[in-house]
């Protein structure tokens, strides 16, 4: 068998990783392809992913709080570089499992993920050469121009620190009108049109500044798009995952190890 292909999901608070992660492997599931659904958050409270490997079994936010007397924030950074130590375990898991994608919920807080050198540990002891991270960005954050630079940014520190391939994806679609959702998608692929849009809706002191940081965000690379998604309606998933094979493949599509027998 192959080596599976691995995608990180990360990005700000809210931008819906855990709710994404779950939509996808439901998908990828239906169109015949075993998944391995991993959670990295050792707080997550949520009842929806239903992890196949759950970094909870080894570390769990609530047990460093009371065990050190940690408040929330601190028990976060304790647990960060606890993981990295109980990685290896955590891989063992992924490899008895045998599937052919490994989809990896980060934690819920970015900085976590992006900023801790523990992290560039966990993703370089789980990533092959088939690996990538999904950048999430939240339309609440992406719907002006000034949130939508912010977040490529972002995305730009989070590709520069583990150098992977990125792929930027835009979550809860739906919640956007039809000219919004074409207004994101004419940022993501003309840096004109989110350049006017920057100096347009900056302040006059601040239109200097705002076109200083489009041009650093022009010189880390070209604009890459960005992927319309709705876990709610299932938009985009095949396109995400289309894209994702591009990455791992060079676009040959992966044959289903276990695809539904053709009737």
């Amino acid at each position: 068998m192959d080596e599976p292909g691995t995608i990180y999901f990360t990005g700000t608070a809210g931008a819906g990783k855990t709710t994404f992660v779950r939509a996808l492997a439901d998908w990828m599931k239906q169109a015949g392809y075993e998944t391995t659904v991993v959670n990295l958050d050792p707080g997550s409270e949520s009842t929806s992913l239903d992890p196949d490997v759950d970094i909870r079994e080894w570390v769990r936010l609530d047990d460093l709080q009371d065990e050190y007397g940690l408040g929330p924030n601190g028990a976060q950074i304790a647990a960060a570089d606890m993981i990295a130590l109980k990685i290896f375990d955590v891989k063992q898991a992924v490899e008895e499992l045998k599937t052919d994608y490994v989809l990896v919920d980060t934690p819920g807080q970015i900085e976590l993920f992006a900023f801790r050198e523990a992290s560039k540990a966990i993703v370089d002891a789980l990533s092959g050469d088939r690996s990538l991270v999904a950048f999430l960005f939240d339309p609440a954050l992406a719907r002006n121009a000034a949130g939508f630079v912010s977040l490529l940014m972002l995305s730009a520190t989070v590709e520069f620190r583990f150098r992977l391939p990125m792929l930027n994806v835009l979550t809860k679609s739906d919640v956007l009108t039809p000219e919004q959702l074409r207004e994101l998608t004419r940022w993501a692929e003309d840096p004109g049109e989110l350049h006017d849009a920057v100096t347009r809706d900056a302040p006059t002191p601040d239109v200097q500044l705002s076109t200083e940081l489009f041009r650093a965000i022009e010189s880390l690379g070209p604009l890459a798009g960005l992927l319309a998604t709705s876990a709610r309606d299932g938009s985009g998933l095949e396109p995400f995952y289309q894209s994702a094979q591009r990455v791992f493949g060079g676009g040959e599509d992966l044959e289903p190890s276990h695809a539904p027998a053709s009737d």
